[in-house]
């Protein structure tokens, strides 16, 4: 591929650490936890900050696991902040307390994102495995109080998309000025817990018609973003912008990634930043040019008027259906082995299905489960 005709990154999403205090049935970190032990040091990272804006990102999204189990995150906040970069802090909000989010205010820190995974506290803690919702309000008001941007991320599935409007209100009870609705997208250990997470045609319709009111009612006030679920899509949602062309993703072991997914796909070569520049990686390596632009396409990307739109739909959705990293995402009513997700999708509505347990981002399953059954354990 021709390197004049590379773009340049304008995010940069720092997976400090996969450590997290949450064990979300649906979480986008690997499965392999344990390979990830090896984290970056505060100077690494400040390099990699560093690089990543000489290569030109702009924002800066700390993420994880749960940023905040790193002790020296107000010190690699203050590092970005005199970089010039913008920080958005993507945090489960549990280790938060209102004397740190004032040293980060301190820090620099531009924004804040919490997550709730219900808007009530049962459902919210079950899925979390880990009572947490209280604590979530409370320190959302308080990042609020200190003049922060907050979004609230809510990823929806079948276990709490019929609280849509409820969690519309917790977003405006706590003055949210974004909320973020995410239909779970099915990778990681969210495909491991598909047919418990994929909500039904009926769910989607109601919760579609609420969100739609809302946007209306609230448009001066709250910024509604709704990602709907590719299963139940005509066409694939495009990979991140198309691959390798918009931003890319550090691992806490400093793995390099065009999103979080990719690390799946066995035959791409991930290289690391501490054998690499940022820069020589987004420009020369296999990862970051296997499918950037159109050639790698086959049939019926190759000659689809919409290969510019969707980019033949997420290279590791395709390969954890398929296989084949380079087919055509079966989401596309087009792609060959399209009936993979009919099949899902049919499963999902059947009457009277049973649904499965789910299994947790955690070692200790068996405590998380009965959590969510509401039995009494400590975890």
């Amino acid at each position: 591929m021709d390197r004049t005709k590379i773009s340049r990154p304008v995010g940069l999403l720092a997976e400090l650490t996969y450590r997290c205090p949450l064990h979300c049935p649906y979480c986008s970190n690997p499965l392999n936890l344990a390979s990830y032990t090896n984290e970056l040091t505060l100077d690494e990272w400040v390099r990699v900050f560093s690089e990543a804006r000489d290569l030109g990102v702009l924002q800066l999204h700390l993420s994880g696991g749960e940023p905040l189990q790193r002790r020296d995150i107000r010190e690699l906040v203050a590092q970005a902040r005199a970089l010039g970069l913008y920080t958005n802090l993507i945090t489960s909000a549990l280790p938060l307390t209102p004397a740190m989010a004032e040293q980060l205010k301190q820090a620099g820190l531009d924004h804040v994102q919490i997550s709730f995974q219900a808007a009530e506290p049962h459902t919210a803690d079950a899925l979390a495995g880990t009572p947490s919702f209280q604590k979530k309000k409370a320190i959302a008001r308080t990042v609020k109080e200190l003049g922060f941007p907050l979004t609230l991320n809510v990823v929806l599935h079948r276990r709490n998309i019929d609280q849509i409007e409820a969690i519309l209100e917790l977003a405006e009870e706590l003055s949210a000025d974004r909320l973020e609705l995410a239909n779970t997208q099915y990778y990681g250990w969210a495909l491991r817990n598909r047919a418990a997470l994929l909500p039904t045609r009926e769910q989607l319709h109601r919760a579609e018609t609420v969100v739609r009111a809302a946007r209306e009612r609230l448009a001066e006030n709250l910024q509604i973003i709704y990602v709907i679920p590719d299963y139940y899509s005509h066409y694939p949602k495009p990979c991140t912008g198309g691959w390798a062309s918009q931003q890319l993703v550090v691992a806490p072991n400093g793995d390099v990634l065009p999103c979080s997914a990719a690390a799946q796909i066995p035959s791409l070569p991930i290289e690391n930043v501490r054998q690499h520049q940022l820069t020589w990686i987004w420009e020369e390596s296999v990862m970051f040019n296997s499918f950037r632009g159109v050639d790698w396409m086959p049939e019926p990307c190759r000659n689809c008027s919409r290969q510019g739109i969707d980019f033949g739909g997420c290279r590791c959705q395709a390969f954890q259906l398929t296989g084949d990293a380079a087919a055509t995402d079966p989401v596309c009513h087009l792609s060959p082995q399209h009936a993979l997700i009919e099949d899902a999708v049919r499963l999902a509505n059947e009457e009277n299905v049973i649904e499965p347990e789910l299994v947790y981002r955690s070692r200790k399953l068996t405590s998380a489960v009965s959590y969510a059954r509401g039995d009494e354990v400590n975890i």
